[in-house]
């Protein structure tokens, strides 16, 4: 079984977020799930994006990043949409990582300090036309990211939701998400 730092997206810890690790806990994974944002949930995209502006995204992910530091390294790092700079930094450049699962969001592998590790297991899942993935260039980068690594999978869902795996969001879709799971369950199996 994995262990697994689960980070959480710009609306926080949400019941979906927590919802998530519910699922991998049922199977057997042990599961961290840090909140970043100290309590505050938000329901608009717009109200969580106005306050990591004030805190600061790089704050954000340095909470992320500072989340691994009591763990294990043997740790499987997952990030919702704003968690995947920090869970794909750790990743990265964290020895021992054993895998990594990115929801939403990905970033070059040049952002960071190191290229991706090429035997590390990675998965990446978001809608074929989120507007967030394809616009802000995050497929391209996961486009990269598959072609670089030896054990890396990229799956696009129909649709152009960007939270559609957060069951307490209007975005949520639960046929995706059912098939996430599915997915994800297997990569940690």
């Amino acid at each position: 079984m994995a262990e697994i730092l689960l980070l959480h997206h710009v609306l926080g810890r949400t019941k979906g977020i927590e919802a998530i690790a519910e699922y991998l806990k049922d199977a057997g994974h042990t599961v961290h799930v840090p909140d970043l944002f100290h309590g505050r949930t938000f329901s608009k995209l717009e109200e969580g994006l106005a306050f990591v502006k004030e805190i600061g995204f790089n704050e954000v992910t340095a909470r992320g990043v500072r989340a691994a530091s009591e763990l294990s390294h043997n740790v499987v790092y997952a990030g919702f949409s704003l968690g995947v700079p920090a869970a794909q930094q750790l990743a990265q450049t964290r020895e021992g990582a054993r895998g990594a699962l990115f929801f939403h969001a990905c970033l070059p592998t040049s952002a960071f300090e190191s290229q991706w590790p090429v035997d590390l297991p990675v998965q990446i899942h978001a809608m074929s036309a989120d507007p967030f993935f394809v616009e802000d260039g995050d497929i391209n980068a996961a486009r990269e990211l598959v072609a670089s690594a030896n054990h890396a999978e990229l799956f696009l869902y129909e649709g152009k939701e960007h939270l559609f795996t957060d069951n307490s969001l209007p975005s949520y879709d639960a046929n995706a998400t059912k098939l996430v799971i599915k997915r994800v369950l297997d990569f940690l199996a």
